[in-house]
Protein backbone atom coordinates (compact mmCIF):
# COMPACT_ATOMS: atom_id res chain seq x y z
CA UNK A 1 0.00 0.00 0.00
CA UNK A 2 1.34 3.41 -1.05
CA UNK A 3 0.12 6.80 0.16
CA UNK A 4 0.05 9.58 -2.44
CA UNK A 5 -0.27 13.10 -1.01
CA UNK A 6 -0.99 16.32 -2.86
CA UNK A 7 -2.34 19.82 -2.40
CA UNK A 8 -5.03 19.09 -4.98
CA UNK A 9 -6.62 15.68 -5.57
CA UNK A 10 -8.86 15.25 -8.63
CA UNK A 11 -11.24 12.37 -9.37
CA UNK A 12 -12.20 11.87 -13.01
CA UNK A 13 -10.36 12.37 -16.28
CA UNK A 14 -12.90 13.85 -18.65
CA UNK A 15 -12.86 17.49 -19.84
CA UNK A 16 -13.80 18.74 -16.33
CA UNK A 17 -11.14 16.83 -14.41
CA UNK A 18 -8.38 17.52 -16.92
CA UNK A 19 -9.23 21.23 -17.13
CA UNK A 20 -9.13 21.43 -13.32
CA UNK A 21 -5.76 19.65 -13.45
CA UNK A 22 -4.34 22.07 -16.03
CA UNK A 23 -5.35 25.12 -13.98
CA UNK A 24 -4.31 23.50 -10.70
CA UNK A 25 -0.89 22.53 -12.03
CA UNK A 26 -0.30 26.01 -13.42
CA UNK A 27 -1.12 27.39 -9.96
CA UNK A 28 1.62 25.21 -8.46
CA UNK A 29 -0.68 22.77 -6.67
CA UNK A 30 0.98 19.68 -8.23
CA UNK A 31 -2.34 17.86 -8.69
CA UNK A 32 -2.79 14.11 -8.61
CA UNK A 33 -5.61 12.96 -10.89
CA UNK A 34 -7.13 9.51 -10.36
CA UNK A 35 -8.52 8.48 -13.73
CA UNK A 36 -11.32 6.18 -12.64
CA UNK A 37 -13.25 3.50 -14.44
CA UNK A 38 -13.44 5.32 -17.82
CA UNK A 39 -10.27 7.33 -18.47
CA UNK A 40 -11.13 10.25 -20.74
CA UNK A 41 -14.82 10.25 -19.83
CA UNK A 42 -17.76 10.13 -22.24
CA UNK A 43 -15.81 11.72 -25.09
CA UNK A 44 -13.84 8.47 -25.42
CA UNK A 45 -16.99 6.90 -26.88
CA UNK A 46 -17.77 9.89 -29.12
CA UNK A 47 -16.46 9.95 -32.67
CA UNK A 48 -17.02 13.21 -34.56
CA UNK A 49 -16.90 16.38 -32.44
CA UNK A 50 -17.88 19.54 -34.31
CA UNK A 51 -18.86 21.89 -31.48
CA UNK A 52 -15.70 22.17 -29.36
CA UNK A 53 -14.31 25.71 -29.82
CA UNK A 54 -11.02 26.19 -31.62
CA UNK A 55 -11.24 23.50 -34.32
CA UNK A 56 -12.53 24.42 -37.78
CA UNK A 57 -12.49 20.78 -38.92
CA UNK A 58 -14.25 17.83 -37.30
CA UNK A 59 -12.15 16.26 -34.55
CA UNK A 60 -12.40 12.90 -32.82
CA UNK A 61 -13.47 12.69 -29.15
CA UNK A 62 -10.66 10.31 -28.10
CA UNK A 63 -8.08 12.54 -29.83
CA UNK A 64 -9.35 15.63 -27.97
CA UNK A 65 -9.09 13.82 -24.63
CA UNK A 66 -5.60 12.58 -25.50
CA UNK A 67 -4.52 16.18 -26.15
CA UNK A 68 -6.04 17.40 -22.88
CA UNK A 69 -4.30 14.59 -21.00
CA UNK A 70 -0.93 15.42 -22.57
CA UNK A 71 -1.41 19.09 -21.69
CA UNK A 72 -2.29 18.25 -18.06
CA UNK A 73 0.81 16.05 -17.74
CA UNK A 74 3.00 18.62 -19.49
CA UNK A 75 2.16 21.30 -16.92
CA UNK A 76 2.78 18.98 -13.97
CA UNK A 77 -0.24 16.76 -13.27
CA UNK A 78 0.42 13.23 -12.05
CA UNK A 79 -2.10 10.78 -13.57
CA UNK A 80 -2.91 7.60 -11.62
CA UNK A 81 -4.57 4.50 -13.07
CA UNK A 82 -6.90 3.59 -10.22
CA UNK A 83 -10.54 3.67 -9.18
CA UNK A 84 -11.47 5.15 -5.80
CA UNK A 85 -13.70 2.83 -3.75
CA UNK A 86 -13.82 4.58 -0.36
CA UNK A 87 -13.73 8.19 0.84
CA UNK A 88 -13.23 9.96 4.16
CA UNK A 89 -14.23 13.62 3.94
CA UNK A 90 -14.55 14.17 7.70
CA UNK A 91 -11.13 15.80 8.02
CA UNK A 92 -8.44 17.45 5.95
CA UNK A 93 -6.39 16.26 4.23
CA UNK A 94 -9.21 14.25 2.68
CA UNK A 95 -8.43 10.54 2.45
CA UNK A 96 -9.48 8.29 -0.44
CA UNK A 97 -8.71 4.62 -0.96
CA UNK A 98 -8.26 3.12 -4.42
CA UNK A 99 -9.21 -0.29 -5.74
CA UNK A 100 -5.45 -0.98 -5.82
CA UNK A 101 -5.23 -0.47 -2.05
CA UNK A 102 -3.29 2.79 -2.49
CA UNK A 103 -4.30 5.79 -0.40
CA UNK A 104 -4.74 9.27 -1.88
CA UNK A 105 -4.64 12.35 0.35
CA UNK A 106 -5.49 15.88 -0.78
CA UNK A 107 -5.75 19.23 0.97
CA UNK A 108 -8.57 19.93 -1.47
CA UNK A 109 -10.64 17.50 -3.52
CA UNK A 110 -12.13 18.15 -6.98
CA UNK A 111 -14.81 15.66 -8.02
CA UNK A 112 -15.27 15.29 -11.78
CA UNK A 113 -16.65 11.75 -11.97
CA UNK A 114 -19.24 12.67 -14.62
CA UNK A 115 -22.51 11.04 -15.57
CA UNK A 116 -23.56 8.33 -17.98
CA UNK A 117 -26.55 8.46 -20.28
CA UNK A 118 -29.18 5.80 -19.55
CA UNK A 119 -29.73 3.45 -22.46
CA UNK A 120 -32.54 1.06 -23.36
CA UNK A 121 -30.18 -1.92 -23.13
CA UNK A 122 -30.92 -3.41 -26.56
CA UNK A 123 -28.11 -5.27 -28.42
CA UNK A 124 -29.03 -3.39 -31.62
CA UNK A 125 -28.77 -0.08 -29.74
CA UNK A 126 -25.22 -0.89 -28.65
CA UNK A 127 -24.26 -1.94 -32.17
CA UNK A 128 -25.68 1.25 -33.70
CA UNK A 129 -24.16 3.84 -31.33
CA UNK A 130 -22.47 6.43 -33.51
CA UNK A 131 -24.17 5.00 -36.62
CA UNK A 132 -27.49 6.75 -36.18
CA UNK A 133 -28.10 6.15 -32.47
CA UNK A 134 -27.14 8.86 -29.97
CA UNK A 135 -27.93 10.01 -26.43
CA UNK A 136 -27.26 13.72 -27.05
CA UNK A 137 -29.19 15.80 -29.58
CA UNK A 138 -27.18 18.94 -28.77
CA UNK A 139 -23.97 17.03 -29.57
CA UNK A 140 -25.10 15.16 -32.68
CA UNK A 141 -28.27 16.81 -34.03
CA UNK A 142 -26.22 18.82 -36.54
CA UNK A 143 -25.35 15.60 -38.39
CA UNK A 144 -29.05 15.00 -39.16
CA UNK A 145 -29.86 18.17 -41.04
CA UNK A 146 -32.92 17.59 -43.21
CA UNK A 147 -33.27 13.98 -42.07
CA UNK A 148 -36.09 12.17 -40.33
CA UNK A 149 -35.29 11.61 -36.64
CA UNK A 150 -36.91 10.15 -33.53
CA UNK A 151 -36.49 10.83 -29.81
CA UNK A 152 -37.25 8.09 -27.27
CA UNK A 153 -38.46 9.21 -23.83
CA UNK A 154 -41.13 11.21 -22.03
CA UNK A 155 -39.43 13.50 -19.53
CA UNK A 156 -37.95 16.98 -19.76
CA UNK A 157 -34.81 15.73 -21.50
CA UNK A 158 -36.77 13.98 -24.26
CA UNK A 159 -39.05 16.95 -24.93
CA UNK A 160 -36.14 19.42 -24.91
CA UNK A 161 -34.19 17.17 -27.33
CA UNK A 162 -37.20 16.89 -29.66
CA UNK A 163 -37.65 20.67 -29.67
CA UNK A 164 -33.93 21.21 -30.24
CA UNK A 165 -33.90 18.79 -33.19
CA UNK A 166 -36.47 20.93 -35.02
CA UNK A 167 -33.56 23.33 -35.67
CA UNK A 168 -32.16 20.68 -38.00
CA UNK A 169 -35.09 18.50 -39.06
CA UNK A 170 -38.67 19.20 -40.11
CA UNK A 171 -39.69 15.62 -39.28
CA UNK A 172 -39.21 14.76 -35.60
CA UNK A 173 -41.09 11.95 -33.85
CA UNK A 174 -41.24 11.59 -30.07
CA UNK A 175 -41.80 7.98 -28.96
CA UNK A 176 -43.12 7.36 -25.45
CA UNK A 177 -44.09 4.07 -23.84
CA UNK A 178 -46.98 5.62 -21.91
CA UNK A 179 -50.03 7.74 -22.87
CA UNK A 180 -48.84 10.93 -21.13
CA UNK A 181 -45.53 12.77 -20.70
CA UNK A 182 -43.67 13.39 -17.43
CA UNK A 183 -42.17 16.63 -18.77
CA UNK A 184 -43.06 20.03 -17.32
CA UNK A 185 -46.33 21.51 -18.58
CA UNK A 186 -44.68 24.47 -20.36
CA UNK A 187 -42.42 22.10 -22.33
CA UNK A 188 -45.36 19.89 -23.25
CA UNK A 189 -47.28 22.89 -24.56
CA UNK A 190 -44.34 23.88 -26.77
CA UNK A 191 -44.01 20.32 -28.01
CA UNK A 192 -47.67 19.85 -28.89
CA UNK A 193 -47.80 23.26 -30.60
CA UNK A 194 -44.82 22.51 -32.85
CA UNK A 195 -45.89 21.60 -36.42
CA UNK A 196 -42.80 19.48 -37.11
CA UNK A 197 -43.13 17.13 -34.12
CA UNK A 198 -45.31 14.00 -34.04
CA UNK A 199 -45.87 12.03 -30.83
CA UNK A 200 -46.31 8.25 -30.85
CA UNK A 201 -47.98 7.10 -27.61
CA UNK A 202 -47.72 3.68 -25.95
CA UNK A 203 -44.80 2.55 -28.09
CA UNK A 204 -41.52 0.86 -27.12
CA UNK A 205 -38.49 0.43 -29.34
CA UNK A 206 -37.74 -3.28 -29.81
CA UNK A 207 -34.90 -2.89 -32.32
CA UNK A 208 -32.75 -0.29 -34.08
CA UNK A 209 -32.65 -1.45 -37.68
CA UNK A 210 -29.27 -1.38 -39.45
CA UNK A 211 -29.40 -0.64 -43.16
CA UNK A 212 -26.12 -2.48 -43.69
CA UNK A 213 -22.88 -1.18 -45.18
CA UNK A 214 -22.54 2.57 -44.68
CA UNK A 215 -26.32 3.17 -44.43
CA UNK A 216 -26.42 3.15 -40.62
CA UNK A 217 -29.80 3.40 -38.92
CA UNK A 218 -32.78 3.13 -41.31
CA UNK A 219 -35.73 2.37 -39.03
CA UNK A 220 -37.05 1.57 -35.56
CA UNK A 221 -39.07 -1.56 -34.87
CA UNK A 222 -41.79 -0.63 -32.38
CA UNK A 223 -44.20 -2.55 -30.17
CA UNK A 224 -47.46 -1.14 -28.83
CA UNK A 225 -47.39 -1.39 -25.01
CA UNK A 226 -51.19 -1.81 -24.91
CA UNK A 227 -52.04 -4.05 -27.87
CA UNK A 228 -48.66 -5.71 -28.51
CA UNK A 229 -48.94 -4.74 -32.18
CA UNK A 230 -45.65 -4.34 -34.06
CA UNK A 231 -44.85 -1.49 -36.46
CA UNK A 232 -41.85 0.09 -38.14
CA UNK A 233 -40.87 3.76 -38.25
CA UNK A 234 -38.35 4.80 -40.89
CA UNK A 235 -35.77 7.20 -39.43
CA UNK A 236 -32.10 8.03 -39.97
CA UNK A 237 -31.45 9.25 -36.42
CA UNK A 238 -32.60 7.82 -33.10
CA UNK A 239 -31.96 9.79 -29.88
CA UNK A 240 -32.35 7.94 -26.57
CA UNK A 241 -33.37 10.54 -23.97
CA UNK A 242 -34.37 8.67 -20.83
CA UNK A 243 -32.06 10.47 -18.39
CA UNK A 244 -28.57 10.21 -16.93
CA UNK A 245 -26.86 8.46 -14.00
CA UNK A 246 -24.45 10.83 -12.21
CA UNK A 247 -21.48 8.93 -10.77
CA UNK A 248 -22.15 9.93 -7.14
CA UNK A 249 -22.65 6.56 -5.40
CA UNK A 250 -19.28 6.95 -3.69
CA UNK A 251 -20.35 10.24 -2.07
CA UNK A 252 -23.79 9.32 -0.74
CA UNK A 253 -23.82 10.07 2.96
CA UNK A 254 -20.68 12.20 2.62
CA UNK A 255 -21.89 15.10 0.43
CA UNK A 256 -25.26 16.71 -0.21
CA UNK A 257 -27.00 15.46 -3.37
CA UNK A 258 -30.08 16.85 -5.12
CA UNK A 259 -33.27 14.89 -5.83
CA UNK A 260 -31.72 13.41 -9.00
CA UNK A 261 -28.52 12.36 -7.14
CA UNK A 262 -26.30 15.05 -8.68
CA UNK A 263 -23.79 16.73 -6.36
CA UNK A 264 -25.19 19.97 -4.97
CA UNK A 265 -23.00 23.05 -5.38
CA UNK A 266 -23.47 26.65 -4.29
CA UNK A 267 -25.00 28.73 -7.07
CA UNK A 268 -22.31 30.36 -9.18
CA UNK A 269 -19.51 28.24 -7.74
CA UNK A 270 -18.27 24.64 -7.55
CA UNK A 271 -18.32 24.48 -3.72
CA UNK A 272 -20.07 21.41 -2.29
CA UNK A 273 -21.54 20.92 1.20
CA UNK A 274 -18.06 20.09 2.59
CA UNK A 275 -15.53 22.98 2.65
CA UNK A 276 -12.54 22.13 0.48
CA UNK A 277 -14.47 19.72 -1.74
CA UNK A 278 -15.45 20.99 -5.19
CA UNK A 279 -17.51 19.43 -7.99
CA UNK A 280 -17.40 20.12 -11.72
CA UNK A 281 -18.68 18.73 -14.99
CA UNK A 282 -21.62 16.39 -15.49
CA UNK A 283 -21.55 15.11 -11.90
CA UNK A 284 -23.06 18.48 -10.87
CA UNK A 285 -24.51 19.76 -14.18
CA UNK A 286 -27.74 18.17 -15.38
CA UNK A 287 -28.68 21.10 -17.61
CA UNK A 288 -25.95 21.61 -20.22
CA UNK A 289 -23.81 18.44 -20.22
CA UNK A 290 -21.38 19.61 -22.93
CA UNK A 291 -17.63 19.07 -23.14
CA UNK A 292 -17.05 22.83 -23.22
CA UNK A 293 -19.22 23.52 -20.14
CA UNK A 294 -17.53 20.64 -18.30
CA UNK A 295 -14.14 22.17 -19.12
CA UNK A 296 -15.41 25.57 -17.95
CA UNK A 297 -16.57 24.26 -14.59
CA UNK A 298 -13.28 22.37 -14.27
CA UNK A 299 -11.49 25.72 -14.54
CA UNK A 300 -13.90 27.17 -11.93
CA UNK A 301 -13.22 24.28 -9.54
CA UNK A 302 -9.44 24.78 -9.76
CA UNK A 303 -9.80 28.53 -9.12
CA UNK A 304 -12.20 27.91 -6.22
CA UNK A 305 -9.77 25.33 -4.78
CA UNK A 306 -6.82 27.69 -5.17
CA UNK A 307 -8.69 30.45 -3.28
CA UNK A 308 -9.71 28.02 -0.56
CA UNK A 309 -6.10 26.91 -0.02
CA UNK A 310 -4.81 30.51 -0.04
CA UNK A 311 -7.32 31.45 2.68
CA UNK A 312 -6.49 28.32 4.72
CA UNK A 313 -2.75 29.03 4.41
CA UNK A 314 -3.28 32.65 5.50
CA UNK A 315 -5.27 31.52 8.56
CA UNK A 316 -2.48 29.09 9.51
CA UNK A 317 0.13 31.84 9.21
CA UNK A 318 -1.99 34.18 11.30
CA UNK A 319 -2.41 31.53 14.00
CA UNK A 320 1.34 30.81 14.03
CA UNK A 321 2.11 34.52 14.41
CA UNK A 322 -0.14 34.93 17.46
Amino acid sequence: MTTHSTRMLILGSGPAGLSAAIYGARAGMKPILVQGIQPGGQLMTTTDVENYPGFADVIQGPWLMEQMQKQAEHVGTQLMWDTVVEVDLTRRPFRLIGDSGDVYEGDVLVIATGAQAKWLGLPSEDAMKGKGVSACATCDGFFYRGKKVAVIGGGNTAVEEALYLTNHSDNVTLIHRRDSLRAERILQERLFAHPNITVLWNKEVREFVDGGGTAGLVALDLEDTVTGEHSRLEVEGGFVAIGHHPATELFRGHLELDEDHYLKVETGSTRTSVPGVFACGDVMDKTYRQAVTAAGTGCMAALDAERFLAEADFEKMAEAAE
